[in-house]
């Protein structure tokens, strides 16, 4: 049975918005320590420990990177389910067949050790310079990270067999890991873009407001960069569930374009709601913006807990987990081919074509509330946009596929998730927000969770409307696809080995 630590259940006040359930597990301050491997939970207390803190400081800090931090949040909870369909009464491995493990091997130990190991494996792929890291990581637990057995009788011959098949085939799928795929002209640097991606418009010239403009951007300390259209290579990876992603399409967004078929007059009414909004943003806004800002504060921490609070065994913790993982990052794949196929103008760049330097009210920034004397063209969103153009939401499908994969594998709706918020304890505005202790949610079911997801990111002035309500039904539908194809391999009717 899973191991549940009452822990991992209770507020912690120091713990930053969106991880107040898991943060004493996740901080990078912690050190590592031994679980007991016979009747703890390796995956959330072992893995997810090591890895997340280092996913936030070399890939992404903010967790919003989401191609990259799906990606690999994806490859290491499908090593555990190969690693660990063995030690199950059907389940098939997605690139390993390992064969069935004798019912009195199937124990939490084993299952906990052979996660340990294809984790490993795929840590080292993903982050190659974190070796250490990931050596510590075994050593911890008593186990020896030079061991390179493949003898599948063994959980550890199991993990390392599992984990190297999906290396193998997913470190080239299309996403450029290696830096040599495609025809990659000039840069062979690892996930290089190979489509050839390029803006219409310049950072500071917006030759065509209907497009995405890419911006200048600073971490505050002087240094500037100008953004690039990240992994737009994403669009030709392979999915898990489907076979292309050319079945999924979203209409074109009409109102985005000044010049379409609706007119200024809806390109400006979308400017308006997204500045409307930032005016009116409540604390509970801004903390939910920031908790759906990052990947895995919310969409990873939502899952482990629908698992703990329901009681799964490790093995259908793992199930899960990989479910939600591959949902989102199928989804991704089909969301990067209609980002492209768009090019959408984020809000940022139609807020200053529409209104130039006249003044509006809006959010003015940390610390400093609404302002009603705020020149257009120094509003800004409240969390900072990221580096891809706007149509559809990637956050919006990521979450509808998540909720909807979790809806269909646990068979119902319910939830019942909220996190406790400390007074001041904002990313965005650090000792300000919240005013006072307060607890985000309660999300009763999914449906409430992927609905506060999607809107946080028109709050949070990330997103126009049309580009949230187009990527739910896009993401639900891609989730419908993941739980089938995960089911199939649960159930031993999988399809032969790519």
């Amino acid at each position: 049975m899973l191991y549940t630590m009452n822990f991992l259940l209770a507020p912690s006040a120091p713990c930053r918005a969106g991880a107040a359930l898991l943060c004493l597990l996740l901080s990078s301050s912690l050190p590592s320590w031994s679980i007991d491997l016979n009747n703890g939970n390796a995956p959330i207390q072992v893995v997810i420990t090591t890895a997340a803190p280092i996913i936030f400081s070399d890939i992404s800090p903010s967790g919003s990177d989401a191609t990259v931090v799906l990606r690999a949040t994806t490859l290491i909870t499908n090593s555990w389910f190969d690693a660990t369909a063995p030690y199950h009464p059907t389940a098939q491995g997605i690139y390993s067949r390992l064969g069935r493990r004798p019912e009195i091997e199937r124990t939490t130990r084993n299952i906990n050790i052979a996660s340990l190991y294809a984790s490993f494996r795929v840590l080292n792929s993903i982050l190659p310079k974190r070796n250490s890291a990931w050596r510590a990581m075994l050593s911890a637990e008593g186990l020896d990270p030079d061991n390179n057995s493949e003898d599948i009788s063994s959980p550890i011959g199991l993990g390392n067999k599992a984990g190297k098949a999906v290396v193998a085939f997913r470190e080239r799928d299309g996403m450029n890991q290696l830096g040599d795929e495609g025809a990659v002209k000039y840069n062979r640097q690892p996930y290089a873009d190979t489509t050839g991606y390029q803006p219409v418009n310049t950072p500071t010239d917006l030759r065509e407001p209907s497009r995405w403009q890419p911006r200048i951007t600073s971490n505050g300390t002087g240094i500037f960069r100008i953004q690039q259209f990240v992994t737009p290579q994403f669009a030709k990876t392979k999915p898990y569930s489907y076979d292309s992603p050319a079945a999924f399409q979203v209409p074109r967004p009409d109102a985005s374009n000044p010049r379409g078929s609706k007119g200024f007059n809806a390109y400006k009414a979308q400017v308006d709601e997204v500045i409307a909004a930032s005016a009116n943003l409540t604390d509970r806004q801004k903390l939910t913006v920031e908790l759906f800002n990052n990947k895995i504060d919310s969409l990873g921490f939502s899952a482990v807990f629908a698992a703990l609070s329901r009681g799964l065994s490790l093995i259908e913790f793992i199930h899960l987990d990989f479910l939600t993982n591959m949902a989102t990052f199928d989804t991704g794949i089909a969301v990067w081919k209609e980002k492209a196929r768009w090019d959408a103008v984020r809000p940022t760049s139609a807020v200053r074509h529409v209104y130039g330097n006249r003044i509006i009210t809006a959010w003015g920034g940390p610390g400093k509330g609404t302002v009603n004397d705020l020149p257009a063209d120094q509003w800004r969103e409240y969390v900072n946009v990221a580096d891809h153009p706007e149509y559809p939401s990637g956050s919006a499908a990521f979450c509808g596929a998540h909720a909807q994969s979790a809806r269909r594998f646990l068979g119902n709706d319910v939830l019942n998730w909220s996190i406790p918020v400390p007074k001041g304890s904002s990313t965005v505005e650090p000792g300000v927000v919240p005013a006072a202790d307060m607890v985000l949610g309660p999300w009763a079911t999914w449906t409430e969770f992927e609905a506060d997801c999607g809107i946080s990111r028109l709050w949070g002035g990330v997103h126009f409307r049309p580009a949230i309500d187009e990527a739910y039904p896009l993401g639900r539908a891609i989730g419908n696809l993941a739980f089938d194809f995960l089911k199939r391999h649960i159930d031993g009717n999988a399809p032969p080995l790519p």
